[in-house]
């Protein structure tokens, strides 16, 4: 295996296990066992530690959904924000509600020493908001409201994830995204399909 696949193995890893069991429940020890890579090759590639690699973990989930969103949006907002809900419906229904989102894990953990994660789910956060908050403004809203609708989706649906867990249920899930559609469609010149 080539190091840049062992090293994106414990990445994807790590954002397995974040999403899962949170940040503080986590040690590098069992991400480097998750993964299947030697204890050492983490510090290898990783010479800062649980907290370089969490940002790391951070930044793959933040890739992965920005990338769906890039994918859908050109559809306009409301196929983007189908496409956000798929992503976290299914990541809730394959983990047997057992996994959310490991950018919210990872912002809702106090990490005294681990500045570098949070600051990476602040930029993703932030990523996905301004992707929502682009196409709402180019299918009509004005930026005022594609700031703060963007803002409510990501916040709704990060919320909401959570809310799916607890009650293994995908209801919190469906009756958001209608709710969410509604505002898209409120603010903009889409029509309802």
């Amino acid at each position: 295996m080539a190091q840049s696949d062992a090293r994106d193995r414990m990445v994807a890893g790590a954002a397995d296990m974040l999403r899962r069991r949170g940040l503080n429940a986590t040690s590098v020890r069992e991400l480097a066992k998750h993964s299947g890579a030697p204890l050492g090759s983490t510090y290898h590639y990783f010479p800062g530690g649980k907290s370089q690699l969490a940002a790391e973990a951070v930044r793959f989930a933040d890739a992965l959904a920005a990338r769906k969103l890039v994918e859908e949006l050109p559809a306009g907002p409301v196929a983007g924000l189908r496409a956000f809900v798929d992503i976290w419906r299914k990541v809730v229904v394959d983990s047997g509600f057992r996994a959310g989102c490991p950018v919210l894990a990872v912002s809702v953990e106090d990490q005294p020493d681990a500045d570098e994660p949070r600051r990476a789910a602040a930029a993703a956060f932030n990523h996905w908001t301004e992707l929502l908050a682009e196409s709402l403004r180019a299918h009509g809203a004005t930026p005022a409201a594609a700031d703060r609708t963007a803002t409510l989706i990501v916040a709704a649906i990060e919320g909401t994830v959570a809310m799916c867990r607890a009650e293994r249920s995908t209801r919190p899930l469906d009756r958001t995204a209608d709710a969410l559609e509604n505002v898209v469609l409120a603010i903009t010149d889409q029509a309802a399909d």
